[in-house]
Formats: structure tokens, sequence, C-alpha cells
């Protein structure tokens, strides 16, 4: 982060790492480098120079910019995708982040240096970098503001953009209390997650995590530092929810909050009729007293799936459980979850009980756990470290995620359970359901038509010196085949997370919602400066 004198002296320490940039390259400099990891982009391959001492040194920042070893930046979960900058910004501040980015829309549209805002690097296709641009290190805002949670009967919590979603929990639980939303993964910015949606196993309940937020605190492409809410600013509040960074990026958000548990009843059957498993999750996120999370995966053809559980779970009836024979069999699990408190653990138990007996699962598949409410919520992390330690999480991720019309689940799941997968991929493939009329229609986030969709991830990971069906070659020509599928099946897919080449690909994308999305990136963001990874504006080029 830099030693103390350069952080009390950000001029001086501007200047002398400008001097020794440009002392590498004579005369001109392009303020980047000149390697280029990834081609399969349509960033053009080089940049005119681009002048850079003077307008720089000009900045007075709380926190200071990098020129040199911000490598880092190049890489994200994804892995796939790696677009150096030309500058990191470690802010201190939100004027920070202000000031860079007014100075580079007030250099106008001759300057081709565009800003991207990076939290815990989780994006999958390089949506937080920018190529030969300015990439803002949102996790150095974690201090700002200092995070308070205001209890009442209407708690909420106030956090910095660069927060994480852990840090939340554990803050808010010392008041007994915790957002209502979460993602499966905590380790992830308040910033990043509500620039897409958050959903998980809560959605059907409560919405994704951006229909759980009251206010906003923004810096847009022109650099203004904005205050938004859906009664203030409600237009901007709105774009930035799910707007995928292209309208503002966000410094501030106050959480809506609820009591919280202190327990979790965590649940596994089986079922090898997809239609009864549909049925059923359908089924539960419709019922007024239902459980309090719920998402389901598939798996296809894996052998030792209840003893691999037995590490975690416990069977209700382990002998007909050490019988059942998965070999071979596409099934598919629905996970659940209760919340409860220990003095309320018998009524929890009831509720369970009626719930299950509705349900039309393998009967010897019922397994079982009761664990905290954090090691359920971070339950993901426990696996990362798992995984951390034999060297396979830093790997790529060709991941992609569907949103499937309930109408046309059955089809989908016809074809690529049946057809296009033969065998499991190297990672879990989620599918669940969530309802569409709790959530807020006016964010940026496009949803297939009907009240009631199907998220579907295929969570691949690459299995390193792999030249089998792990390999990423081969995944990714997999993910082509469900892709084009979902395309010209004509289902009314969605992608969650997003990923498209061209601005053709994307109009498709938000369909109906275009004109309003191309109408705010002129209001908000005239000069295509942020978010460049994301490829569906181009700086400088006419926005019709």
């Amino acid at each position: 982060m830099g030693s103390p004198f350069y952080k009390q002296n950000n001029v001086a320490y501007l200047k002398l790492c400008l001097i020794i940039f440009m002392g590498c390259l004579p005369g001109t400099t392009h303020l980047c480098s000149n390697r280029v990891l990834a081609t399969s982009t349509t960033i053009p391959d080089r940049l005119e120079p681009f002048h850079i001492a003077s307008p720089f040194q000009t900045l007075r920042l709380d926190g200071y910019l990098s020129f040199d070893n911000n490598h880092h930046t190049a890489n994200d979960f994804g892995n796939i995708y790696h677009f150096q900058p030309s500058a990191v910004l470690y802010p201190q501040s939100v004027s920070d982040i202000s000031s860079v980015i007014k100075l580079i829309y007030e250099m106008g549209s001759g300057s081709e240096l565009t800003v991207a805002a990076r939290g815990h690097g989780h994006s999958l296709q390089g949506q937080a970098q920018a190529h030969r641009g300015v990439v803002m290190n949102m996790e150095s805002l974690k201090g700002y503001p200092e995070m308070q949670v205001h209890v009442g009967e209407q708690p909420y919590v106030d956090v910095s953009g660069g927060e994480l979603w852990i840090n939340i929990l554990h803050e808010t639980l010392k008041h007994g209390l915790a957002p209502k939303s979460w993602t499966d993964y905590l380790h992830l910015t308040v910033g990043g997650t509500l620039s897409n949606a958050g959903i998980s196993g809560q959605a059907f309940r409560h919405g994704p995590q951006i229909n759980n937020v009251h206010e906003l605190e923004v810096v847009t492409g022109k650099g203004d530092i904005i205050s938004c809410s859906r009664k203030q600013n409600a237009d901007l509040f709105n774009a930035v929810l799910g707007g995928l960074g292209q309208f503002a990026i966000i410094t501030k958000a106050r959480i809506s909050l609820q009591p919280a548990p202190k327990m979790v009843k965590w649940i596994r059957v089986l079922y090898s009729d997809f239609s009864l498993f549909s049925k059923d999750q359908e089924l539960l996120i419709s019922a007024a007293n239902s459980f309090d999370y719920i998402e389901g995966f598939v798996i296809i053809n894996r052998t030792g799936l209840l003893n691999n559980w037995r590490s975690s779970f416990n069977p209700k009836d382990p002998k007909p459980a050490s019988q059942f024979n998965s070999n071979g069999k596409t099934l598919y699990c629905l996970e659940m979850a209760k919340y409860f408190n220990p003095e309320e653990s018998h009524i929890a138990d009831q509720i369970t009980d009626i719930l299950l007996s509705g349900l039309e699962y393998i009967p010897s598949t019922l397994f079982s756990s009761e664990v905290s409410f954090v090691n359920f919520l971070d339950r993901v992390h426990l696996s990362e470290m798992k995984l951390r330690e034999k060297g396979l999480w830093e790997v790529p991720h060709p991941w992609i995620n569907l949103m499937i019309p309930k109408s046309k689940i059955h089809e989908f799941s016809e074809e690529v359970f049946g057809n296009i997968l033969k065998n499991n991929i190297n990672g879990p493939i989620l599918m669940y359901p969530v309802n569409k009329t709790k959530w807020n229609n006016m964010t940026s986030l496009v949803t297939p038509d009907e009240d009631v969709f199907y998220l579907v991830a295929f969570l691949s990971s690459v299995v390193p010196s792999s030249t089998g069906s792990d390999h990423l070659d081969n995944i990714l020509t997999l993910n082509k085949r469900i892709l084009k599928y979902s395309t010209t099946a004509n289902l009314g897919i969605k992608q969650y997370l997003p990923h498209y080449r061209t601005q053709e690909e994307w109009r498709a994308h938000f369909g109906s919602q275009w004109k309003v999305f191309i109408q705010r990136k002129a209001s908000y963001d005239p000069l295509a400066i942020l978010a460049p990874g994301q490829r569906i504006f181009k700086k400088a080029v006419p926005m019709v």
C-alpha cells in the first residue's frame, strides 16, 4: 500500500513515479504495458501515445496511484482474460475516485483512458479490467465509511462499496441482525454484487441483493458524486443496480437488515425424476411458510455420492442410505435450509417435517445437519480453503450462468442433460427457481419474461495439465454448445453475469430495455469511460 511518507505526500510521490516511468520511455509514454495477454477482444492492439505527466500531477489524493507492479489487476477468478491497466488507484476517499474520473472525463474523447472498479477480483470474463486504463482498487475504501449498524423497526447498515459481505455478516451479527439476501460466496464486495444482482437460495423470498438496498452513493462517468434512492435520483439508483458498472461506481450502500438466527437445519434429498424435482422446488418457493433457503443441483454419472455427504450430513435412515446406488444415473439434489434459534428447535423440526412430508424425493436419500448461521452462509469459503491447499483455486473458471423460463426448463433439461452433457463437469451444476413477482423490475437487471424462472449455473473448473474433458478448450467448446442451443431453440433464456463480444449481442440481451439502457449511458457516462471490460460500449464511439 506504500509507505506513510508517500501516502502523506501524494503529489511528490506521483511526480517521482512519473519521472521514473517516463525515464524508461523518452519523449512520450503510453502509460501502459505493451503486453496483451488475451486476444479474444475487440480492443485494439495499440493505442496512440498519451501524455500523462501534466494532468495527473495536478491531482491531490488521499490515497495514491500506482503505475508499476500492477499485474494482479489483470487477473480475476475466471482466469481467462488478462488485460494490463496503465495505473491502479488505491483510494482512501470517494473524492479520490471522483478526481480521477473527472480528470479523464475532462480530457474528452481524445483520450482513450477508461476506468474499471475492481472489488475482490471475482469477475469471470475480465469485466473488472481496464486495458491500458485505470483500475480502482475498491477494497482500499473499506474504511469509507466506517460500517455503521442502525437498529430499530427497519434496521439497516451503511457500508463501503468495497466492503466484503463476510465482514458485513460478522459486524451485523454483533447486533443480532443480518442482511436478508446473499450470494453463495461471501468474499465479494458490495459494489460488485450490486452491479450484477446478488442471487442465492434466499432470492425466492427476499429477491436478489439489489432488492434489499435503501440508498446508494455513487460516482458517475462524469466524476459526479451523487446520493440516490427510490425517492431521490431514482433513475440513477435503478440504473446502477444490476447495471454492470456502466453508469457509476458504487462507493456506499445502505443495506436492509432483519433479525438473525443462530442456527440452520441444512437438508439434502435426491430425485431421479426431473419432473418431480422441479415440481417440488416450485411448490416450496410458492409456500407461505417454507424453508428460508432453497437451491438444487444436477449430478451426472457420479459414484459414491451419498458416502461423500456423510462427512457433513447425517442420513435419516443409515442402512437404506448405504445401499443406495447412484452409478451412471442423472440425479437431482434439492437443498434446503431452515433458520432457527436453539430455544425454537422443536418448532423448526415440526415445520421441517411438515414441509418434507409433501415432497416426492427418494426416501433413502434424506440427509441433514445442524450448523451455525455463519458456517452455513460461509460454506463455500471452506471449500475454497481446501482447493487452495491443493493448488486448485487459481485455475480458469469458465462458468456460464443462465436464467431459464419455467415453461422451458423441461425442454432445456432434456436436451442439455440428456444429449449435450454425458458426464458430470468438474464443478457443481446449480439449478433452482426464483419467483420474480417480489423483485424490483425498474433496475437494469434483465430476466426472462415469466414470473418464475430457473437459475442454472455450470460452474466448471479447469484441471491443470489435463487433456481430457476438464481441459479449458474442451470446457469452452461444451459451453458454446449449451449457449448455441439456448439461442437457437428460442427458449427466452437470459444470461446472468452476461458476457458477449458484440453490441448486437448486447442489444438482443437487453431486448426492449436496450433503449433505456443506452439513454442512461448517455446521461451518466456519455464518454463510455466506465467498465470497458463488459464490452458493451467502446469509448469515443457514438452510442446509437
